[in-house]
């Protein structure tokens, strides 16, 4: 059984530990006085560390490949900002021996509730053929169990077991709440988008011991991927409005906004540029989430700033804990309210750009 995990390293610091973790990484590096060392990646549902073992690993290393299961015994030490762990013993790890629940994150959320509220908006859509395009992928079976499980990214951000759900629902939430702002926008289009703008992680991530990419993912992408997807579910479909699925695919091609970022086209529709910048929005405030989480994890107070984060290019600062510092503790609140706002929001949808919603409501991008 396991009972030490990455996130306890701080209260172990110089101690020698025995646990079971995944094997994430492993490489063989060259030693600067010569010989040769281990260099790995540990995992658990807590988080990664770098291991390290620099002698009599040749033998124990064979039967060993990444997302395996494997028992160290090892030091804990600090390392950088973080901690790693020195081995002086490795060996691969029958499945067996472990519980897969202690290897990879897990939503905080009910799966089925959240896939029941996104449901929900598409549900109410008016718009029947944009509603009949979303549940040909809802309702496909080879899909919806990959999305309601699925990883939202490797490690950027919701990467966990429903983490892709999670993050679409919220911003699903985000886009409902921010359409009646902008006439331009026909919301449920936006919606449809938000949807199935990631739709193609479901086979550009596998998930089973350890998050990683699929062949599929390395060489062609998510993004083409869910072109290829959409454009097979158009055909299967037909008859189908073009205009729809042309403005479909544009939202899925443009959504990470920049070339350098890996989008093959910029966002020239107004679903598509506030669909890019609500997803790269959702995307950077779970990165704040994370890296506050591991600052606190790691002892930081709330006067004090995180380490930096190479996917923004900048420490974090949290503002609601420096001011909350030294107050009466507040009534801890959810990150995401629980409303049902598919039932609240969805119906408010208009069918066109210019008819206004009242009153709606709100799980970055990789």
């Amino acid at each position: 059984m396991k009972d030490f995990f990455i996130a306890d390293a701080p209260r172990f610091e110089n101690a020698v530990v025995t646990s079971f973790f995944v094997l994430s990484s492993l490489q063989i590096r060259e030693r600067r006085d010569g010989g040769q060392f281990l260099k790995l990646t540990l995992t658990d549902k807590t988080g990664s560390f770098p291991a390290v073992m620099w002698e009599d690993f040749a033998d124990v290393i064979a039967p060993c490949t990444e997302g395996c299961y494997v028992k160290v015994m090892g030091q804990v030490s600090r390392y950088q900002s973080g901690f790693q762990i020195s081995l002086q013993k490795l060996r691969f790890a029958a499945e067996s021996e472990i519980d897969p629940a202690d290897y990879l994150p897990v939503t905080h959320f009910d799966v089925d509730e959240m896939w029941a509220e996104l449901r929900g908006y598409v549900s109410r859509f008016t718009n029947l053929d944009l509603q009949r395009l979303v549940f040909a992928f809802l309702d496909d079976p080879s899909i919806s169990s990959a999305y309601r499980t699925a990883p939202a990214a490797k490690m950027l951000h919701h990467a966990w077991i429903g983490g892709l759900l999670e993050h679409v629902l919220t911003l699903v939430r985000v886009c409902v709440a921010t359409a009646p702002f902008y006439p331009e926008v026909n919301p449920e289009l936006l919606v449809t988008g938000a949807i199935l703008h990631d739709i193609g992680k479901v086979r550009e991530l596998h998930w089973k011991s350890s998050f990683g990419y699929t062949l599929e993912g390395q060489l062609i992408g998510h993004i083409s991927i869910a072109q290829g997807m959409l454009q097979e579910k158009v055909r299967a479909l037909e008859p189908f409005p073009e205009k729809l699925r042309i403005l479909v695919e544009h939202m899925i091609l443009s959504h990470h906004g920049k070339y350098e970022f890996g989008s093959p086209k910029l966002p020239m529709t107004p679903e598509a540029m506030l669909l890019n910048a609500l997803d790269d929005l959702e995307a950077k405030m779970q990165t704040l989430r994370n890296s506050f989480a591991a600052a606190e994890s790691q002892g930081k107070g709330p006067g004090e700033l995180t380490d930096w984060v190479r996917s923004m290019d900048r420490a974090l600062f949290n503002s609601r804990a420096y001011l909350e510092d030294g107050m009466a503790a507040p009534e801890e609140q959810p990150v995401h309210p629980p409303v049902d706002a598919s039932a609240a929001m969805v119906e408010e949808i208009p069918a066109s750009a210019s008819t206004p919603i009242e009153d709606p409501e709100s799980p970055a991008v990789d």
